[in-house]
């Protein structure tokens, strides 16, 4: 059930019987030669789709723009600086608590997201209490993030070992080539397992020591039928997850 296809009266409708949603959130920023730049909200995106059809759970607009600063030193990538993806959440929650939603289950696909999602869900807290909410006390927001859970990072651990890395990973890679199948990219990656290990700065330093924008990864390894796996397994987990925080 999207949010953005229904009217109204169906949304009041739905809050008679559950006051969650799930809200989508990733990025749009370069994944390496072979990674498409919106692979973090593709994934999110999917995913929720996934949970909500599993669940019977109203899903959000997907958030495809994030925090993704430090990569900014290659073409396409987009961001939002942290300041402004928080008050963007605010901007969200608020008037969809004010209608009686008090649990919202954030699926991410973007790591760089997260310290700012915690950030921004303290200050909803605080916003939503000064302005009286009537729903305030009963408030939650999670952020699930589809990569870490930890039946998807055995099967990514299964399938790929040591050649998964942290960014433009094969897991990522495989679950897009799933969604959309006809924009498979092909590229020569040398070396095969992108380096790793150094920490991230500016978007020039990202650059210097990521040169091709992956970080220990080898996303050759992908394929539309990991990601066919990689989607079941991620949509099973957080559809337990997103039960359990309805009930929390």
């Amino acid at each position: 059930m999207l949010l953005h296809l229904c009217t109204w009266p169906e949304v009041e409708a739905y809050l008679a019987q559950s006051t969650g949603i799930i809200m989508p959130i990733g990025s749009t920023e370069q994944h390496g030669p072979t990674g498409l730049i919106g692979t973090d909200a593709i994934c999110a995106e999917a995913i929720a789709k996934g949970v909500g059809d599993a669940t019977n759970a109203l899903v959000g607009p997907t958030i495809n723009v994030g925090m993704a600063l430090h990569h900014t030193a290659f073409p396409g990538s987009m961001s939002l600086r942290p300041s402004t993806l928080i008050a963007l959440i605010q901007d969200y929650v608020l008037p969809l608590a004010r209608y009686g939603f008090t649990r919202f289950f954030f699926i991410n696909g973007h790591g760089g997201n997260i310290a700012t999602l915690k950030a921004a869900f303290a200050e909803t807290y605080a916003a939503l209490a000064q302005e009286q909410v009537p729903q305030a006390p009963q408030v939650r927001c999670v952020v699930a993030n589809w990569f870490m859970a930890q039946a998807v990072h055995g099967l990514a651990k299964t399938l790929y070992g040591n050649q998964e890395g942290s960014h433009a990973t094969p897991s990522e890679v495989a679950l897009t080539q799933y969604v959309y199948p006809d924009h498979i990219k092909q590229a020569d990656l040398i070396p095969a397992i992108a380096p790793s290990g150094h920490a991230i700065y500016s978007p020039t330093d990202f650059r210097q020591h990521y040169p091709d924008g992956r970080m220990g990864s080898n996303p050759a390894l992908a394929t539309p039928e990991h990601g066919k796996q990689l989607y079941e397994v991620a949509v099973k987990a957080l559809s337990n997850d997103y039960l359990q925080f309805l009930s929390a």
